[in-house]
């Protein structure tokens, strides 16, 4: 019975941190569209730098509150995780600019094979037929309803080969850091947030200035555009939040499988606000395929085998030592 009622608080928890994530990631994305599109805030380094500087803000105010507790991270793993993470954030801008719409939702499809390879090289994780099948089928859905158009060039190809594989790494980190050092979603952020909010804010209007060619410090901000931006930052919180908590439970591979159901989210409530424009039946057709490889992938990949992790990769460090809190192969657990 007790068994029963952990695996029942367990599964509502993992439903919340995917609705939680859905909900803030959905809504990042048609705010900052409006920002961007509607208001021609075009700033897209900066922005994240100052979504960045937000979730400082809040980390900050919680540990002083007490509720984040001190925690370690060592300087070169928190550096090499910011490395990753603005790398993917400056490469996802780029590749944008310089790729058809149609690649760069390639690019970002590709971002599932990579973190499978990551999986399979550092954490010895072995995938049953169906998972695979189950994957296969997720990006067949998503490519059918969203790539149209094709073009590639070099500059683009490397601005997105940079930007998935750093995507794919910063990703596995998240997993892979908060369990090496037992550190909460919160803890994590509270590490990383203000790394990346000083990075970012820094290199940002430059960077911006290069891709836009025109100046933040000079845009004429309005009380609507200025609420919007105001907004952006605030859910952005959650954005970031939500994206560790969820990693953290699950793994970087499920995270991009199933979030790919935000794809679908994004593509509906398009069409409802912004008219049905570019909505027929291959798109619809795509969202239905996309969603039974979501519905298939869950189910394949909790069955026994469905994604089993062989050994562990993760060193023991000498703390866990003493605590006798050595870890031996084991199937993973983690949809």
């Amino acid at each position: 019975m007790a068994a029963t009622s952990k695996t029942d608080q367990k599964a509502a928890l993992d439903i919340a941190s995917w609705l939680f994530n859905v909900v803030t990631s959905v809504g990042i994305i048609l705010v900052n569209k409006a920002l961007m599109a509607t208001y021609g805030f075009s700033f897209a380094t900066t922005l994240t730098g100052l979504h960045f500087g937000t979730t400082t803000l809040l980390t900050t105010f919680l540990t002083w509150l007490g509720y984040i507790q001190p925690s370690q991270l060592p300087w070169p793993d928190l550096l090499k995780f910011v490395l990753f993470a603005n790398f993917s954030i400056v490469g996802m801008n780029v590749s944008l600019m310089w790729n058809s719409v149609g690649f760069y939702q390639i690019a970002k499809l590709s971002m599932i094979p990579v973190s499978c390879l990551l999986e399979v090289v550092l954490d010895n994780v072995r995938y049953s037929r169906d998972t695979k099948l189950s994957i296969l089928l997720v990006l067949a859905g998503v490519a059918v309803c969203t790539v149209t158009d094709v073009s590639v060039n070099l500059n683009g190809f490397l601005a997105a080969a940079i930007a998935v594989w750093s995507t794919a790494l910063q990703q596995y980190y998240v997993h892979y850091l908060q369990r090496k050092y037992s550190l909460g979603s919160f803890n994590l952020l509270a590490h990383t947030a203000p790394v990346q909010a000083a990075s970012l804010l820094l290199v940002g209007p430059f960077l911006d200035y290069w891709l836009t060619n025109q100046r933040v410090d000079a845009f004429n901000f309005s009380f609507i555009s200025l609420f919007f931006l105001i907004l952006s930052c605030s859910i952005a919180v959650g954005t970031n939040l939500s994206q560790f908590i969820c990693i953290g439970r699950f793994t970087a591979v499920s995270f991009q499988v199933l979030g790919h159901m935000k794809t679908i989210l994004v593509l509906v409530l398009g069409f409802t606000f912004f008219g049905k424009e570019g909505l027929n039946m291959q798109v619809v057709l795509g969202m239905l395929i996309a969603i039974l490889g979501m519905i298939w992938y869950g189910n394949a990949s909790s069955k026994p085998g469905g994604k089993e992790r062989r050994s562990l990769s993760i060193p023991v460090t000498k703390a866990q030592k003493l605590s006798g809190l050595s870890e031996t192969s084991e199937s993973d657990g983690k949809v």
